[in-house]
């Protein structure tokens, strides 16, 4: 018997990031991995849009009050799309990049078949790499790769080069 949330969950639609320059993002993730833009949305403000059920409209919906904000829906690669989003303002925007430890912390982890090339090229692309790679000794991941990166705004992306491993199989 499957479980119940099989047949309502159909896959990742989108992963969101946050930057400052939402433009400056679309141009350098475009040059990167060729990635396409399909929409973009906003301004929108939330002094500008009718409230919501509890109030202001950005707080209720996307739990940021009074938000000013722009986003880009854009495709980074077959099967994988971005939201890149740009706020403008915020009440209690928190700087800084997020760390592995923060809660709320994402990352976005791309399938590789070379860690080393696919690291390097993102270096030389602007990225800024963690140590690594990762190489488990033994367990669950033996025979994997793995290396953490942040782009130029924070943002982590792990690399994954791994062989078929039965976690895979289904």
């Amino acid at each position: 018997m499957s479980h119940p949330a099989r047949g309502l969950f159909r896959g990742l639609d989108h992963v969101g990031l946050t930057v400052p320059d939402v433009e400056q993002a679309v141009a350098y993730y475009a040059d990167v991995f060729g990635a396409k833009r399909h929409y973009t949305m906003g301004p929108l403000d939330a002094r500008d849009m009718p409230p919501s059920e509890t109030g202001d409209w950005t707080a209720g919906h996307i739990n940021v009050a009074d938000a000013r904000l722009t986003f880009v829906g854009m495709e980074l690669m077959p099967g994988l799309n971005v939201e890149i989003y740009q706020f403008d303002r915020a009440d209690g925007p928190r700087s800084g990049a997020a760390r592995n430890c923060d809660q709320g912390y994402h990352h976005l982890a791309l399938r590789v078949d070379d860690v080393a090339a696919a690291a390097d090229y993102l270096v030389k692309k602007g990225f800024t790499a963690c140590e690594g790679p990762i190489v488990p000794p033994d367990g669950p991941l033996l025979g994997s790769r793995n290396w953490y990166l942040r782009d130029p705004w924070g943002n982590q992306f792990e690399l994954m080069e791994y062989k078929q491993m039965a976690f895979m199989a289904s």
